[in-house]
């Protein structure tokens, strides 16, 4: 690599980072954090990751889609119950039809690529930060990325999201090095991780880096220098080369269906008004922020004064013009939803693990730890008061439930919070490190209860009659169709097309909700139910 002409302090940490108290080292063992980040990505990322249902809508509409994918041999287009899907780009479902085919259609295979990018994007924060800032605050910026809530739970998902953050993260970090070191590698190298990144999730994989370096280099007065990269003509050529064919293969076979479909309604539609009921106040992401980035809040709220120094150096200006923007134009977007923010969490995680040391309370590090783990905990009994209560049939069967938490689950989230109590209780004092370590050990306790009690309790809850009523449907060899109920995830466990119909037949077999039983014929049969999920046969 070049030496940087971006001046001396360039490739200097980021001003937000307070210096550790001179003189005193950690009372941490040098291979602790090595061994406390493969923990980390272990527990947030793979472990439990194909014990548990798949979740409807999402998981459930991926999977199927992957599922059609591999049955009708059309690796162009995706299909959704047999209906044209427009949703995604294809890379996600490719990779997942790998996966599938190695490992066969279930759980593990459907995740494990979404699991192995999110762990990839971990790795990617970690080389970079260890590049241009220290050892120390990178394994604490990887640590705190395996160990969000929002990376944990979109990290183990049948989902785009971590795929599309890795390229996302990749392109910028190339941003950063065409910043301070202006070459032509860097930025064509920025152009490849957009494109593989637009042939993920579409435009926006281009919107972001593009307008968050835009803005960077605005900041630090070099607008020229970025009009200048972003009219690279090879990196055009590489963009167009990588993403194009399939957009092209994709309109060839789909025509305008698909520009209708996927760029207007899922990207300029998306952005103008909110979809599918996902609507949201000018300040809906604010609480997003606050819970995304659980256990870590404390940490965050005392990090976000450090906009105050975005033009201290070029780090700190690129990372707070990267979360800005983000967080800016997702608030004037019409659709919200909670995981949008994450594609500028990246930055706050680089942040925070500069702002580490600047923690001097034990109760201002681990307070959202604690409520975290007793908000898990009480979820027994919170459901336990509210559900009789509850006047929709569907929902009060669904969380009704009882046996999901059984004594194993009750002692393990009882024990949780216990401990990290403990750990803010006990009085001997880590040299150097303030609250940070502890920070840390509560961090592990929470991934622990999110991907091994939380999740597995909500997709029993909500997913695991869907599956026993396709498993006992695809043993039956019953052609059933779906009624006011849209669980896609029905039809990946039936390995068959499960399409919705809107006048109930004698004869069929019916998969609705208990809400929705009063509208059908009133003479059928009952084959199946479970919390609210029903397979009725409609008699003649």
């Amino acid at each position: 690599m070049s030496a940087p002409r971006g001046g001396p302090d360039a490739l200097a940490p980021a001003a937000t980072a307070p210096a550790r108290p001179a003189g005193v080292r950690s009372a941490l063992a040098p291979w602790t954090w090595p061994a406390l980040l493969a923990a980390a990505v272990w527990l947030g990322l793979f472990h439990n990751l194909g014990a548990i249902p798949l979740f409807d809508v999402d998981e459930g509409a991926f999977g199927e889609a992957t599922r059609e994918m591999l049955a009708r041999g059309d690796y162009v287009s995706t299909w959704l119950n047999g209906e044209p899907r427009f949703d995604k780009p294809i890379l996600i479902y490719w990779l997942q039809a790998a996966s599938v085919r190695l490992f066969g259609l279930d759980e593990f295979a459907l995740r494990l690529p979404s699991a192995l990018a999110a762990a990839a994007w971990i790795a990617a924060i970690h080389a970079f930060v260890r590049r241009f800032s220290d050892g120390g605050t990178a394994s604490a910026a990887a640590f705190i990325a395996a160990t969000s809530a929002g990376v944990v739970v979109i990290g183990r998902g049948a989902i785009a999201d971590a795929l599309l953050n890795l390229f996302l993260a990749l392109a910028l970090f190339d941003v950063y090095r065409e910043l301070v070191d202006p070459q032509p590698r860097w930025r064509r190298r920025a152009f490849f991780w957009i494109a593989l990144g637009v042939l993920t999730k579409g435009p926006v994989a281009l919107l972001v880096p593009g307008a968050a370096s835009a803005l960077a280099f605005g900041v630090q007065g070099r607008l020229a220098n970025w009009w200048r990269a972003a009219r690279d003509p090879v990196g055009w050529l590489i963009l167009l080369a990588i993403a194009g064919p399939w957009y092209a293969l994709e309109h060839a076979a789909r025509g305008d269906a698909f520009l209708a479909g996927f760029f207007m309604r899922h990207n300029v539609e998306r952005f103008l008004v909110p979809l599918q009921g996902h609507a949201g106040s000018p300040f809906f992401y604010l609480p997003a922020l606050l819970l995304l980035v659980l256990p870590y809040t404390g940490l965050l709220l005392a990090t976000l004064p450090g906009v105050r120094w975005l033009r201290a150096t070029p780090l700190d200006t690129l990372l707070w013009c990267w979360f800005l923007f983000v967080l800016g134009f997702f608030t004037v977007a019409g659709t919200k939803l909670p995981h949008y923010l994450l594609y500028g969490a990246t930055p706050l995680f680089i942040l925070m693990a500069h702002r580490r040391h600047a923690l001097r309370s034990r109760a201002a590090a681990l307070w959202p730890a604690l409520l975290l783990l007793a908000a898990v905990a009480s979820l027994p009994l919170v459901l336990r008061l509210v559900v009789p209560g509850v006047r929709n049939a569907y929902v009060r069967e669904a969380l009704g439930r009882a046996d999901v938490f059984d004594p194993a689950w009750l002692a393990q989230a009882i024990a949780l919070p216990a401990c990290v109590l403990l750990l803010a209780l006990w009085p001997v004092r880590l040299r150097g490190d303030g609250p940070w370590p502890r920070l840390a050990a509560a961090a592990l306790a929470c991934s622990y209860a999110l991907g091994g009690l939380l999740l597995p309790a909500a997709a029993e809850l909500q997913q695991g009659p869907v599956k026993r009523a396709a498993l006992l449907a695809r043993h039956a060899g019953w052609p059933v169709h779906s009624w006011r109920i849209n669980v896609p995830s029905f039809s990946v466990y039936r390995a068959a097309v499960t399409p919705a119909t809107d006048a109930p037949r004698p004869g069929d077999v019916i998969l609705t909700r208990s809400d929705a039983l009063d509208a059908l014929p009133p003479r059928l049969r009952v084959l199946f139910r479970e919390g609210g999920v029903l397979l009725v046969r409609i008699d003649g």
